[in-house]
């Protein structure tokens, strides 16, 4: 009877539960988002280094000193999500939460009320570990000067070539090698021509016969195969064998043929170099190649002449780059009466480009370059930093000139900016900066 009893009351409660459940599956029921923080129902600080670490309030991690970041638990549906991304990889966006492909770890979401400049906070104690120093922005004189190195060269328009200018051959050649030098007159080589012989031959019958039409012509026709006025009154056993003689003082820098050959109109026989005047041409690097002016003052030093200084004006600014080095090429020209400058010398190259006055200085390596822009960390005092890109004009001795981007007196990080960097990446400081139009 008892048993009975039991059985009965546990079918009457299986059957209110199962009446429950259909009744409840027949109304509609509206999931509502509660708001979900941490466990304790606030929001919480970590470190986007080590997100392991969570705190009640700011500060610093204890693992790598970096100041702490605050986060929530909150559903990402009560909060605009723009992406998620991996703290390790913030330049690389995703669409939806998961894991990062890079790093074992969660994505990690950015919403869109975290806007704003990034402020790094660093302990003080932590400050002077990490070793990090600052320097005022000033504003000063900016003298313009590059310190490059060059080389001595011909001047290629002082170049002589001697040819024949008849059918002939090479009877005798009075230079041997490139590199010896000549004198203006000096025979250079012996032609043996049938032609020239002709011509001078006829030239002799002319003043012979005192016509003076006839000496005309036969001295024009002299001066057409070459021979000056010297070679015509010249009196040899052979008329055919004509001296040639060097036009111009200098060096032998090319000789073509050899004793013996034969020669036609036209053909070179060897090329002479004036000295008289060198060229020094200098590399200079394309960001400094802006106020590089034709004109402007140089001092040229040479090892072979230590101690001397000479001065000379920019000749010439080639108007392209090399690809390879990204510099330019500048001339100048020296003159060289007494051939103390030899092609091929090194030349230590200073150029001035006069002075920019009233310009902000910072130290050159308070310059961050990220590749896409010029970046400093500007200190905002109590142990806050925040990234800041620039304008970087010209760079020399250790300053380097802000065009834009800062204010005279404020204090930029010199020394120890890169980890602060690399925190400011880790929050995104840059892609912010890129949205702001920095550059």
């Amino acid at each position: 009877m008892n048993t009975r009893i039991i059985l009965i009351a546990i079918a009457a409660v299986a059957a209110a539960l199962g009446g429950a459940w259909w009744a409840a599956s027949q109304t509609p029921h509206k999931h509502e988002l509660t708001e979900r923080k941490d466990a304790q129902g606030k929001s919480y600080w970590t470190c986007a280094m080590h997100p392991e670490v969570r705190t009640d309030g700011p500060g610093n991690c204890p693992i790598c000193g970096m100041s702490l970041i605050q986060r929530s638990d909150e559903p990402a549906a009560q909060r605009e999500v723009l992406y998620w991304y991996d703290p390790m990889r913030p330049d690389v966006q995703f669409d939806a939460p998961g894991r990062s492909p890079f790093m074992d770890m969660d994505l990690v979401p950015k919403y869109a009320d975290e806007g704003g400049a990034t402020v790094i906070e660093i302990a003080p104690g932590m400050v002077q570990n990490l070793g990090i120093r600052t320097a005022r922005v000033d504003r000063g004189t900016f003298w313009q000067r590059v310190d490059t190195v060059g080389s001595v060269d011909f001047d290629p328009h002082r170049k002589t070539v001697i040819e024949a200018r008849a059918e002939g051959w090479l009877a005798q050649l009075s230079v041997h090698a490139e590199g010896e030098q000549v004198r203006r007159g000096q025979v250079v080589a012996t032609l043996d021509s049938p032609m020239l012989g002709a011509a001078r031959q006829e030239y002799r019958l002319a003043l012979e016969s005192s016509d003076e039409g006839l000496i005309r012509a036969a001295a024009a026709r002299l001066q057409r195969l070459g021979l000056d006025a010297e070679a015509q009154s010249e009196k040899r056993s052979n008329p055919a064998l004509v001296p040639l003689r060097a036009p111009v003082s200098g060096v032998v820098t090319r000789i073509d043929v050899h004793a013996g050959a034969r020669v036609g109109p036209k053909m070179p026989l060897m090329q002479i170099a004036d000295l008289s005047r060198v060229w020094v041409t200098v590399e200079v690097p394309e960001a400094q190649l802006a106020w590089i002016r034709a004109g402007r003052p140089t001092e040229v030093r040479l090892p072979a002449l230590p101690g001397e200084v000479l001065e000379a004006p920019i000749d010439y600014v080639f108007p392209q780059i090399d690809p390879a080095t990204r510099t330019g090429r500048v001339r100048l020209i020296l003159d060289n009466p007494d051939g103390r400058l030899q092609p091929g010398m090194v030349a230590n190259v200073v150029l001035f480009g006069g002075a920019r006055r009233e310009v902000l200085l910072v130290p050159s390596e308070a310059v961050i370059q990220t590749g896409e822009r010029s970046v400093v960390i500007v200190d905002l005092g109590e142990g806050r930093y925040a990234p800041q890109a620039v304008v970087v004009g010209a760079q020399r001795a250790g300053q380097t000139i802000i065009e834009s981007g800062l204010d005279e007196g404020t204090s930029v990080v010199v020394s120890g900016q890169f980890l602060i960097d690399s925190e400011a990446s880790l929050r995104g400081a840059y892609r912010r900066l890129g949205e702001g139009g920095g550059s």
